[in-house]
């Protein structure tokens, strides 16, 4: 019997071909490019969506706006990417001319979950097509329609799904823990950009900083995409390091304070053997 590996190789070869067991590693492969992404967030409010994304720079060289992780489809519509920066630049493309065509067919803004089944449906297209490869790159699309919120993630797949709250990226993990927690449906939009920074701040280790994030509204009332500007995010970022600080300087405090009672309860232990030890001598 041969072993696993050597009777799938060959089968990542080809996108069109299925491995016996019913895979397509070329697209796992895409996944995994997501993965090693850094994290965007998208949360639904009741006023609105918003979107955070983590734009980590490798080197301080590197000039932070020249990295766009956020995007402007329409004026009700906003996206953030993880992956390929190259394969998302592409999609986003896509998604303005499909928004534009819908607009000028017929005299209406696209609906947020249209755009999304279309851009999925160019995704899909890639993984059954030879000669080409899947795109590296998984979107958050969030927007309005009317009075209604709307977020959906794509998969390199060609898979959507629509959530409240969700995330991509390398610490997607983290991140879907604190909103699993901590969501609630009734949100304001302060409060749910305070939320996806807590979440961001976990996803990251702590290594959340004012030139690193960049945040994204689209608010029901306005139907209108707004990027926050430097000074907005830097008012959030500093909230989010002071509320940190706090909560690790209290855990600190109850360590001390547990560490305290224990070292008590020895001494009073041995007190207790002490007594009972002369006891035993007289």
């Amino acid at each position: 019997m041969q072993p696993l590996q050597q009777q799938n190789a060959g089968y990542d070869r080809a996108i069109t071909v299925f491995s016996p067991d019913g895979r397509l590693f070329q697209v796992e492969y895409a996944r995994e490019a997501v993965k090693r992404g850094t994290t965007s967030l998208g949360l639904k409010s009741k006023d609105g969506v918003v979107l955070i994304v983590d734009k980590r720079t490798v080197s301080r060289l590197v000039e932070a706006k020249s990295i766009e992780k956020i995007f402007q489809i329409d004026n009700h519509i906003g996206v953030a990417t993880s992956g390929l920066v190259a394969d998302a630049r592409a999609l986003v493309e896509r998604a303005r001319i499909e928004s534009q065509i819908n607009k000028i067919t017929y005299n209406e803004p696209i609906l947020v979950g249209g755009l999304a089944k279309k851009i999925c449906d160019m995704k899909q297209m890639y993984t059954q097509n030879g000669g080409v490869r899947p795109f590296g790159s998984a979107l958050i699309i969030g927007g309005v329609n009317g009075g209604d919120a709307k977020l959906f993630e794509t998969d390199p797949s060609g898979a959507l799904i629509e959530y409240k709250a969700t995330a991509i990226g390398s610490g997607v993990q983290a991140a879907m823990d604190v909103f699993e927690e901590r969501y609630e449906d009734d949100l304001s939009l302060e409060d749910a950009i305070n939320l996806g920074l807590d979440a961001l701040y976990e996803a990251t280790e702590g290594k959340t900083t004012s030139q690193s994030v960049e945040i994204a509204v689209i608010e029901i009332d306005t139907q209108s995409y707004k990027k926050l500007s430097d000074d907005e995010v830097s008012k959030y970022v500093e909230a989010l390091l002071e509320r940190n600080a706090e909560k690790e300087e209290e855990e600190s405090d109850d360590e001390e304070d547990v560490g305290e009672n224990s070292d008590s309860e020895k001494e009073e232990e041995e007190l207790d053997e002490n007594d009972s030890e002369e006891s035993s001598d007289e």
